[in-house]
């Protein structure tokens, strides 16, 4: 088991739904939290507010980090305010659904850079911090489209399952230094985007689910606990958080 401790996560898209449970669960277990926003600054200040609540720190940083810039300074502002980052969380992501024929060419690059592009953005900046932690993790929020598809999601998916090949393919390349690279891959989650869709859309998805329910973004950042806290030997991995809706 590794002692969190007073280490350092910087957890992208950290203030709203799954990221704020992220965060949030993390600091619980000591982590000092760096908490990325792209918009709506009182979100992310309320996100400090609650963590510092509870007797954790934690610091808001606004950054775009489909922005190679922003991403950069992003990984600055967290060594200068904490000293050290040890876990990265690329969590941020925005959906564009639409059937491909009604796909247009900027919904598309605009899914593709934030869910996907963002990923070596902070990755690249972040690495060398996370090579001096004696417990270094890349946790990549992935989702159970990027594995089976879904209807009107080609970019999304596109970018959901680059980054499983990118979490294989990383994990190998830093299996030896000791940080290890995993992705959580979600089911239907119990998100405000979610809980926006038609009741009777709803009712489809949690009916095909073999538990029968929604997720909660708690379970999603349970998952990112166990990752970095018990996950020394696991590297490369999907961890699927789902109900049993893809096997």
């Amino acid at each position: 088991m590794t002692e969190l401790n007073n280490k350092v996560a910087i957890v992208t898209g950290g203030s709203r739904g799954i990221g704020a449970a992220i965060s949030m669960e993390l600091a619980k277990n000591g982590v000092k939290i760096v908490i990325n926003y792209n918009s709506k600054k009182e979100v992310a200040d309320k996100m400090v507010a609650d963590i510092k609540e509870i007797g954790g720190e934690a610091y808001a940083v606004q950054a775009d980090v489909s922005n190679s810039k922003d991403a950069e300074n992003l990984v600055k502002e967290a060594v200068n305010q904490f000293g050290r980052v040890d876990i990265l969380v690329n969590n941020a992501g925005i959906t564009r659904d639409r059937t491909f024929k009604k796909l247009s060419e900027e919904d598309w690059r605009k899914v593709i850079d934030v869910n996907l592009n963002s990923v070596y953005n902070t990755t690249s900046v972040a690495l060398p911090h996370l090579l001096e932690s004696d417990a270094g993790r890349i946790i990549n929020i992935s989702s159970i489209i990027g594995q089976a598809g879904g209807f009107g999601q080609t970019n999304y998916a596109a970018a959901k399952a680059g980054l499983i090949g990118y979490t294989k393919s990383l994990a190998l390349e830093l299996a030896k230094s000791g940080v290890t690279v995993n992705a959580i891959c979600p089911g239907f989650i119990g998100t405000e985007m979610v809980a926006a869709m038609p009741e009777n859309v709803l009712e489809g998805i949690v009916s095909k689910v073999p538990q029968r329910r929604l997720g909660t973004p708690e379970e999603v950042a349970s998952g990112v606990v166990f990752l970095c806290k018990d996950g020394a030997y696991i590297t490369g991995q999907q961890l699927n958080i789902n109900g049993g809706l893809y096997m």
